[in-house]
């Protein structure tokens, strides 16, 4: 029997968990200023929290906030902080709250605005702040023995210095060194040296002026080099900077410098202002942006709920199916990844899983298994895009296999090999191994996976020595202990996140194509579908465990917006239908390829995208085609863009938009499985407001969410129409609600009736309302998932509809004795037949006469 776990909420602390909340990404387009004029909207739609992108001051012109520069400073271009203090109060005053998103991690380096980052690059390790950074100031390279390396010139450093791309400037009486147009610090050595080269008599000759000190330098590259190299940090060519890098940074981004929130001042210096806002009743929860980057992730959050004891706090962590959420950690949840999966997965058909294979296998020519595509992605993440990662976690390898008689012998090649394998084995984005100072065990579910990891990485490189697995088994799981060892460890583990990341989210979604519906953050496109019976035995865990947990269906960070994907899962109804489109479109666009290009795999996730999010411009197509193609990286990539395929992948697309026949054939085919798109959407949506978690909305996605990936689902949100559709669906019935389908009308209002209901009966759906499955009888059983939540709430959602065409036959939901009303439709149900409960709407939910009556 599942217990719940210590320290889960109670009915006590239950208050601190919001009702629902909406996301608003804050950038120069959207200031606290707009968000004030949004409040009464978002009171209107039934939301209890704001949830907001980070606030803290970002790189100038920052369209995300991720990249703070100034932990200590409300972001100027978002607004001022009696901006900030307005909002407040119109928040405040609607008795809405605040959700602020927080980046420990990492902070962004590029421009002026990083004083932590600017000055250790003026005076190096001896900096206070360079305690701030994970910097290698013992790098093996000769050349960066106590510098950083920057990745910053357009061109190589010796054509920089012939050519002037990097020159000594006078501002403001100081200097700075110009380097591919940033401004870098000059070190106080560099300094004194060009001073000493000004004459000290009474009279300065023409040309013998600092200004003119300054130009014989610039025009001297052996001189410019020589003063350069005085300099704690070294400018390199961007495109072989990266293999050279000393600093840790996130992911393969190197503006975004990682932070060493794991030392006390760094964390209490990073949250000086958060704390203050936080105990002010400013900000009432956070969102914790990434913390498998962090060094020791439950210690920082123990810390961080030390200032923010009552404070709702969840985080980014992207578990892989079936992996558990550390129930040790002071954290009322995840940021709802792992729920997002889960429902959609109700509405894939797994029945059509043998179809879609081998067709996918036969219309693109790859028959390598999804997990083969893993692991190959993850080694070219390892050997080319964390490649300094991966170089400085060998030589450590090296210097502590050097410390050991039975493991000297180990090549750093061999040594290399080992690592890789090992982390492409990882199953999980990480593991957490105790602390440094921590001389305990780890744990005994860390220890199964990295013994897993061992013994698949053994199976792999069988012409390497056995001993050498043994021994970096040990090391991974504590038994070789020291500083070198434990270092080792805990870089690891901050490894094998963002090789995963990168690897799967960023790669292999995009270049296994089978069925993009489980191309999702967290997902595993190996597997389709979920009965009712798994996500109904998922959602008692999470009642149990997690009740706080955030539930999503899409965030800044999906690959497509949730009703993307519920329509996505209707082919899955009609996989006979489906090929025989895509063999009918492929043969009427043969013709427009050229060279074979764009692939067969890019001409699959086209379709996929046309139907998915249809209508779209041509532009949005465009951008986000190209998007897939960089990412997949196979003929072409962000680093270096491959034109050639580019322009052919370009000229398909606009020639396919310009084919009147082809684009007609689109549009009916997306007519015959539209209104079934727009019931999973709605099932979705009554789900995540009635299910175990607090239910998040993305700006915008009150309306159907037809976004693709970053940056196509961060445009600009019309809220001027959802004011005016939310008026409107004050005064319509359920029916005209959905007559209204293609405006978006019938999620909007679902939204808003269940948010009613929520706010009318928050111990009910809040994390002391109980989960219980209730059956379904009758021919379509298997296609309706129902539960009931507290003691008085029912939700009824109907799954893989598009063969019903409304006709429930004896299907009956066994309701629990009592009088009950769908809340949807304000009537009385007399029974808990199908053909009654989604007679008028597509979904239902009812609740025992008498509740909601008094609004709580």
């Amino acid at each position: 029997m599942l217990m719940r776990r210590a320290g889960a909420i109670d009915r006590a602390d239950s208050e601190r968990v919001p009702r629902a909340t909406y996301r608003l990404q804050f950038n120069r387009q959207f200031t606290l200023a707009d968000a004030r004029s949004l409040v009464p909207y978002l009171h209107d739609l039934g939301v209890s929290h704001v949830y907001a992108s980070p606030l803290l001051k970002a790189s100038p012109g920052s369209a995300h906030g991720y990249d703070i520069c100034d932990f200590q400073e409300l972001n100027p271009e978002l607004g001022t902080p009696d901006d900030f203090a307005k909002l407040h109060e119109d928040l405040a005053r609607h008795q809405i709250g605040l959700i602020l998103d927080v980046v420990p991690n990492h902070m962004g380096i590029s421009g002026p605005g990083n004083r932590w980052w600017r000055d250790m690059l003026t005076f190096g390790s001896a900096s206070p702040f360079a305690r701030c950074f994970d910097i290698d100031w013992q790098s093996d390279d000769p050349r960066l023995k106590g510098k950083v390396a920057m990745p910053i010139l357009t061109e190589r450093y010796q054509d920089a210095l012939r050519r002037g791309t990097i020159s000594f400037v006078e501002t403001n009486g100081g200097l700075s060194l110009n380097c591919a147009g940033q401004s870098l610090p000059v070190s106080p050595e560099a300094v004194s040296a060009i001073l000493l080269r000004v004459p000290k008599c009474g009279h300065i000759e023409e040309g013998q002026s600092i200004a003119g000190v300054i130009d014989k330098i610039n025009g001297d590259p052996e001189s410019l080099d020589e003063l350069v190299r005085m300099q704690n940090y070294l400018p390199v060519f961007w495109r072989t900077g990266d293999a050279e890098l000393n600093y840790r940074r996130f992911f393969t981004i190197s503006s975004l410098a990682g932070i060493r929130i794991e030392d006390e001042w760094v964390f209490d210096q990073a949250f000086e202002l958060v704390k203050q806002w936080l105990q002010s009743g400013w900000v009432d929860g956070l969102r914790v942006d990434h913390p498998d980057g962090l060094r020791h992730p439950k210690d920082f959050l123990v810390r961080l709920r030390s200032i923010a004891p009552k404070s709702w706090i969840v985080v980014e962590k992207i578990l892989v199916l079936g992996e558990p959420l550390d129930q040790a950690w002071p954290v009322d949840g995840t940021t709802g990844y792992d729920f997002l999966n889960n429902v959609g997965g109700l509405f894939i058909d797994p029945q059509a899983e043998k179809l879609l294979s081998d067709f996918y296998a036969e219309f693109t020519g790859d028959t390598v298994d999804y997990a083969a595509h893993v692991r190959a992605k993850k080694h070219m993440v390892l050997r080319d895009l964390l490649a300094p990662e991966t170089h400085r976690l060998t030589e450590l390898l090296a210097q502590i296999s050097a410390r050991h008689w039975e493991c000297r012998d180990f090549t750093r090649a061999e040594l290399g090999q080992a690592l890789a394998e090992t982390a492409a084995s990882m199953p999980v984005y990480r593991t957490y191994a105790a602390s440094a100072s921590d001389e305990s065990d780890i744990g005994k579910r860390d220890a199964r996976i990295i013994r897993g990891a061992t013994a698949g990485a053994r199976a792999k490189c069988q012409d390497l020595p056995l001993q050498l697995f043994d021994f970096l088994e040990e090391l991974l799981l504590l038994r070789r202990r020291g500083q070198l060892e434990d270092d080792f460890v805990l870089r690891f583990q901050q490894l094998t996140g963002p090789v995963m990341a990168k690897a799967v989210e960023d790669t292999a979604f995009y270049t296994y194509a089978r069925f993009l519906a489980l191309n999702e953050v967290g997902g595993d496109p190996s597997r389709l579908g979920f009965s009712p019976a798994d996500f109904h035995q998922w959602c008692h865990r999470r009642q149990m465990l997690w009740p706080g947990s955030m539930a999503a269906t899409s965030t800044h960070d999906t690959k497509r917006g949730g009703d993307v994907r519920a329509r996505l899962a209707v082919l899955s109804e009609i996989p006979h239908e489906w090929i025989a489109a895509v063999r009918r479109w492929s043969r009427k666009n043969e013709a427009k390829h050229r060279r074979n290009w764009p692939d067969r795999r890019a001409e699959y996730v086209f379709y996929q995208t046309l139907v998915g999010a249809w209508p779209l411009t041509l532009e949005r197509v465009l951008a986000a085609m190209e998007k897939a193609a960089r990412e997949a990286k196979d003929f072409t990539d962000w680093f270096l863009p491959v034109k050639e395929y580019e322009d052919a992948l370009h000229n398909f697309i606009t020639a396919a938009f310009n084919d009147s026949e082809f684009m007609a054939d689109v549009e009916q085919f997306v007519a015959r499985i539209l209104d079934a798109g727009w019931i999973n959407s709605l099932a979705q949506t009554l789900v995540k407001l009635t299910a175990p978690g607090v239910p998040d909305i993305y700006q915008g996605s009150e309306l159907w969410d037809l976004a693709l990936a970053d940056p196509d689902n961060r445009r600009p949100v019309d809220f001027s129409l959802r004011k005016t559709l939310l008026t409107d669906a004050g005064t319509l019935s359920a029916e005209e609600a959905w007559r209204r389908r293609a405006t978006g009308m019938p999620n909007l209002w679902l939204i808003r009736k269940t948010l009613d209901e929520r706010r009318r009966n928050p111990g009910m759906f809040g994390p002391a309302g109980r989960y219980d499955p209730l059956p379904v009888r009758g021919t379509l059983g298997s296609h309706v998932l129902a539960f009931m939540r507290g003691d008085g709430a029912v939700t009824v959602v109907p799954r893989l509809t598009l063969g019903l065409e409304g006709d429930w036959g004896d299907t009956m939901v066994e309701l629990p004795q009592g009088r009950w009303r769908n809340a949807l439709i304000s009537q009385p149900v007399a029974t808990g037949r199908m053909t009654e409960l989604t007679g008028q709407f597509p979904v239902a939910l009812l609740l025992r006469d008498g509740e909601g009556d008094t609004a709580a």
